[in-house]
């Protein structure tokens, strides 16, 4: 069953002087409690090493920390919904049930205009074979 949630945190980072990595986040809430995405990759071309263990590409987080690289598969940003699908043998490790994540985009528009302008850059980051299709209308 599709995991439904509204965010009513957005975020985009892209500044290689002030942030570790780009980032794109969604949240039900600022203090961390609630559901949470967190797209990330870095700035620079991945290196032999991240090539190696499969981390040359996007990463995802979800709340308490669950970690998979290369696993989103589609992402549809239509209006106030973003829904993403995801790789169904990254569950285990996102810590989900269902590769279905439908987001409410109830945030701030700046905000949300920033997720969506740096959303895109991460998801096409490193190997060509896991990036995802993005669709937006």
């Amino acid at each position: 069953m599709t995991y439904r949630f509204t965010a009513r945190i957005a975020c985009g980072l892209d500044d290689p002087d002030e942030d570790d990595c780009m980032m794109a986040g969604l949240a039900e809430s600022n203090g961390g409690e609630g559901f949470s995405l967190l797209f990330m990759c870095d700035f620079d071309e991945p290196d032999t090493q991240e090539v190696t263990l499969g981390m040359d590409t996007h990463c995802l987080v979800t709340p308490d920390q669950g970690t998979a690289y290369g696993c989103v598969r589609e992402v549809q940003l239509d209006g106030d919904v973003l829904r993403v699908t995801l790789d169904p043998l990254s569950l285990d490790d996102l810590g989900l049930t269902d590769p279905v994540v439908e987001v409410l985009l109830r945030a701030p528009a700046a905000d949300v205009a920033r997720m969506r302008e740096v959303l895109p850059r991460i998801l096409s980051y490193g190997r060509p074979d896991a990036r995802p299709r993005l669709i937006t209308r």
